[in-house]
């Protein structure tokens, strides 16, 4: 997928970071530290640098095409240029009992460099907000101990409900402020989009913006598969996020020759053209309605819960819901869910769109039985540790490799039945940082579908957007 796109930006390289401590030690090390008090932000950040020296070492944290204990993850470069994709699984994330699932889709000629920042910050963020949530809920809770009220209410009834939906908001604040303050990332018109969830024994922890689409597939009454649709595709075209942007002096409108997709512009130029209401970076619209706060859902689930599968724009552009589901069902083998179901799009593309350039595809499914294929039928099925890099293209990289990388944004279908809404235990999020503090934004309030296949304008040359402080009226 894609986003906007500028003439004037300069080239960049992502941060280097100085030698640390071992993964374990220095992982251990911030969430301790969380525990103990609640660190200010620069500190925060120092301490994720630190501990991103180490991330790759990690065993039960996999980036790259190919499976963990419950899972699989597969991603293949389109054919616009570099592949914007990336995505992680992260099982013993801060528990035995907790995994970490997120998929990141960059827009921009940035937009690899910021998808990856995301996939590698976010998650230590996530767990230094969710310690220093519950050490302060601690504290109160020993505090009204002592003076003798009442113990209702405490932290076991608060967690992990209202912990995680506190360190969900705050992560991806503090991961939006993270991107701004780099100083060898240019998101001035790049950024990325996340879905991400957490599980959590029973419990699933669900964090989204932008359209990369989290689905899980459950069995009926009468032991058919059927899908649900866990996040919504967070679209300019959303009557409440309209009204957001358009509050904010953004406009909000389509292009003549494609009257179905709505985009977000600046109030005084045509530019840069962004077909989703919310992201990581493309700092140039922050002042004009573009939020980087996730719609936050929770979910329980339940013995008919069978796994999920959650994606980039590439896959749902051309797939269904229901179709995904069917795909992953019938495969074989577990661990080449991934690929089969990247490999069953790529055809889609040829077959709907063959006069369009394939997008970018990244997928990660997680059965939630907790079951894999034996290491006889992985093998069989022709991977090996060679093979799991070969199509990875998500790599860390210092600068463009010398393309220019011109995304464009394809077909998207937003779709969700009443009985799906109100299966979620779902808060509105409010943006205090641009709205009074009673209002709330849901992007629930509506759907559509959004379809787009063609390029995004450039910036106007008549009216230059400022490089700095984001974008201002002229």
């Amino acid at each position: 997928m894609g986003g906007c796109i500028s003439s004037n930006v300069s080239s960049c390289s992502s941060g280097s970071y100085e030698d640390g401590k071992s993964s374990s030690s220095c992982c251990s090390g911030m969430i301790n530290r969380g525990r103990r008090s609640s660190s200010s932000s620069s500190r925060t950040f120092s301490d994720h640098a630190v501990a991103l020296q180490r991330l790759l070492s990690i065993p039960n944290r996999i980036f790259m095409n190919g499976k963990s204990r419950s899972s699989c993850i597969f991603t293949q470069q389109g054919r616009k240029g570099i592949n914007q994709d990336a995505m992680i699984v992260w099982e013993d994330f801060m528990a035995n009992d907790v995994t970490f699932c997120g998929v990141f889709d960059g827009h921009g000629p940035h937009g690899h460099l910021v998808a990856q920042k995301v996939r590698d910050i976010l998650p230590l963020l996530l767990v230094s907000f969710l310690n220093s949530y519950q050490t302060k809920e601690v504290e109160e809770s020993g505090t009204r101990d002592e003076a003798g009220a009442e113990n209702e209410g405490s932290v076991e009834d608060k967690t992990p409900y209202s912990s995680w939906k506190d360190a969900f908001l705050k992560s991806y604040k503090a991961m939006d402020q993270e991107l701004r303050s780099q100083p060898k990332l240019d998101g001035f018109c790049s950024g990325s989009t996340a879905v991400t969830i957490v599980k959590q024994g029973s419990n699933l922890f669900i964090g989204n913006i932008g359209d990369s689409r989290a689905i899980m597939a459950t069995k009926d009454n009468n032991d058919v598969l059927k899908a649900i649709q866990l996040t919504v595709d967070l679209k300019p075209d959303l009557p409440i996020e309209a009204e957001r942007i358009k509050r904010l002096k953004g406009r909000v409108f389509a292009l003549q020759d494609e009257p179905e997709v709505s985009r977000v512009w600046l109030p005084f130029d045509d530019a840069p053209g962004l077909a989703m209401a919310r992201a990581f970076g493309d700092f140039c619209l922050k002042d004009y309605g573009v939020i980087s706060v996730p719609e936050f859902a929770h979910r329980t689930l339940t013995d008919r819960d069978q796994f999920i599968v959650m994606a980039s724009d590439g896959i749902w552009d051309v797939l269904s819901n229901e179709e995904v589901i069917e795909i992953i069902s019938t495969v074989p083998v577990r661990a080449s869910a991934a690929r089969v179901l990247v490999e069953s799009a790529a055809r889609e593309w040829k077959l709907k769109y063959p006069t369009s350039k394939m997008d970018d595809c990244a997928v990660v499914c997680l059965f939630l039985d907790g079951k894999m294929d034996s290491a006889s039928e992985y093998n069989e099925q022709g991977f090996s540790s060679s093979a799991i890099q070969s199509n990875y293209s998500g790599a860390p990289m210092q600068s463009d490799d010398g393309q220019t990388v011109e995304p464009y944004l394809q077909r998207n279908n937003t779709v969700r039945s009443a009985e799906e809404n109100n299966s979620f235990r779902r808060l509105p999020v409010t943006v205090q940082s641009i709205l009074n503090e009673d209002q709330h934004w849901s992007g629930l309030d509506g759907v559509t579908r959004v379809n787009s296949i063609v390029q995004l304008p450039r910036f106007s040359g008549e009216r230059p957007i400022p490089c700095s402080g984001g974008a201002r009226r002229g």
